[in-house]
């Protein structure tokens, strides 16, 4: 039996930069992970593949973006499926922080792991991207540039030690929904090039100031005016929506600070979480 920790990432940049002949759409973003953790087990049973979730609202059959990843590595290596795969969740979903895609990652990881495939990243990530875009940096974690797909990943400096507040509110938002809405407006384009100057110079204050995503422009989240004011109020650096949301993220020095805003966005926020980045993505345990 494998276990394996699978972060959730937030994005401290994103733009949609066209869509592509095949339908998907290429994008820039920086990725940072976070130490809120799903947890997923793996381990050999008698054939087959079946999931089984902590959270009893998503799918527990091949609808799963993790039991689809499965799939994905057993073809990929020419291996008769076997496996038994357990999700205990943490991360909330369709919240614009991957946690389907970290799952995914992590049972990818996990197999690999458990078969003695001894895969490259590089070839997990590959496997990954059959399955979602995001899975690849679910995969490599820390602090990344993704470009395209999600497929292209450069890592650049580590963001500096800080806290992170999550906060997500209730209505979830749906990915094709929020790219249906982008392909159908005009988007006003952050500050690529400043941005990617920033990280790749570590420039703290530099990735808060141009930070940005598209996606804030043509979804609406009833919450994210008052959980920013609220973040503003409590010190925050930066603060912005995550993926394509609704989960609103702030960036805080002082762990003090984080801890008072967590405390005031919980008065009428359900799922809020005080977070660190981290260097890693999907790791066995």
């Amino acid at each position: 039996m494998i276990k394996v920790t699978a972060p959730a990432k937030i994005n401290l940049f994103l733009d949609i930069l066209g869509r592509l002949d095949n339908g998907f759409h290429s994008l820039f973003m920086v990725m940072q992970s976070v130490d809120l953790c799903d947890e997923i087990t793996v381990s050999k049973g008698n054939g087959g593949i079946a999931l089984t979730c902590s959270d009893s609202r998503l799918p527990q059959d091949e609808k799963n973006i993790a039991y689809k990843a499965a799939a994905a590595f057993f073809k990929a290596t020419d291996i008769q499926p076997d496996a038994v795969i357990t999700v205990e969740k943490k991360i909330p979903f369709e919240a614009g922080l991957a946690g389907g895609s970290a799952d995914a990652a992590a049972v990818i990881v996990g197999l690999d792991r458990l078969f003695g495939t001894n895969l490259t990243k590089q070839q997990m990530c590959d496997i990954g991207l059959t399955v979602g875009s995001d899975v690849p940096f679910c995969i490599r974690g820390g602090t990344c540039i993704a470009q395209n797909r999600g497929e292209i990943l450069s890592e650049v400096k580590p963001l500096k030690d800080c806290y992170i507040v999550l906060a997500k509110p209730e209505k979830g938002v749906s990915t094709a929904a929020a790219f249906a809405a982008a392909d159908s407006s005009y988007i006003y384009h952050p500050d690529s090039i400043r941005m990617l100057d920033a990280c790749s110079n570590g420039d703290f204050e530099g990735i808060c100031k141009y930070a940005g995503n598209v996606f804030e422009q043509v979804i609406e989240v009833v919450e994210r005016v008052e959980i920013k004011d609220t973040m503003r109020e409590c010190g925050a650096l930066l603060y912005q929506m995550s993926g394509s949301g609704p989960t609103v993220f702030g960036i805080f020095e002082k762990e003090e600070d984080a801890q008072a805003c967590a405390s005031r966005l919980k008065e009428s926020i359900a799922d809020v979480y005080v977070t660190k980045p981290v260097g890693y993505g999907a790791s066995v345990i």
